[in-house]
């Protein structure tokens, strides 16, 4: 696995990987497919994106992070492929995120975590993000509400 600063080339398959979580549902709070250029210009090579990484295996993108100026805040968003999650794709990428969060100048970073969404939940946690607020009636688009809880990383 190879863990490197995403380029303009990475867009359409990192699209790809996107909507199909959003597709399996439960894991984002994104419920709609999303565009190359939508993708592109909030976790890319946008105007407010501090960092972009994937994470490359033969030749495959099995994983992307960013980190972007979203609402006053650094957000961070993770995505791997079904079926790899907990393997260890989350936390290579997150090491390159915050070397690069560290060398932007970010002071911290904020998660927002859909509340059933517990493989996120223990990902967030096991690299050092702590809860500081929670919207337990956080509702989906189709009126289910699941809560999301709100969590911070000081560098």
């Amino acid at each position: 696995m190879i863990i490197r600063t995403a380029i303009t080339a990475d867009a359409a398959a990192m699209t790809a990987l996107q909507n199909r979580i959003i597709a399996i549902g439960g894991t984002t709070a994104h419920q709609t497919p999303r565009t190359e250029a939508q993708m592109r210009d909030t976790d890319l090579d946008g105007p407010g994106v501090i960092s972009s990484v994937v994470a490359e295996d033969q030749g495959q993108i099995i994983g992307w992070q960013s980190l972007s100026n979203w609402n006053g805040d650094v957000h961070i968003g993770t995505f791997v492929q079904p079926g790899l999650q907990a393997k260890g794709v989350g936390g290579a990428l997150f090491a390159l995120t915050r070397d690069n969060a560290r060398a932007a100048g970010v002071k911290s970073i904020v998660a927002y975590i859909r509340a059933d969404n517990l493989p996120g939940l223990a990902y967030y946690t096991r690299i050092g993000f702590v809860e500081y607020e929670s919207d337990p009636v956080f509702a989906l688009n189709d009126g289910r509400i699941v809560g999301r809880t709100h969590s911070r990383l000081d560098i």
